[in-house]
């Protein structure tokens, strides 16, 4: 999974393509957590582009999103909101969320 920046963030909203934004922080220990689960999808699901934006680097972009607490995950599609949650999931209830995007 891709760690983006603002520049590739604008594009991705914007994007028809189903988009799964995973917001996270280096420090955060869920986030190591879940990272791996939605690698794992990322190889699983064709269709769908995951993505990971670092909430310390980019508050701004976190706050537009009203990301209050991190791993938040926010699926797009059409650049709408499409789904989201926080913490952890199971790999199943995740792979359930992302191929309903599609």
């Amino acid at each position: 999974m891709k760690d983006i920046n603002a520049e590739e963030y604008a594009e991705l909203i914007n994007s028809d393509s189903p988009v799964v934004i995973d917001f996270h922080a280096t420090w955060c220990g869920p986030c190591k957590v879940l990272s791996p689960i939605l690698e794992e999808l990322s190889d699983e699901v064709d269709g769908v582009e995951f993505v990971k934006l670092d909430v310390d680097q980019h508050p701004e972009i976190a706050g537009a999103n009203g990301v209050m607490g991190v791993p938040t995950v926010v699926m797009l599609k059409g650049g709408e909101v499409k789904e989201r949650f926080v913490g952890v999931q199971p790999k199943e209830i995740i792979k359930d969320k992302v191929s309903a995007l599609i």
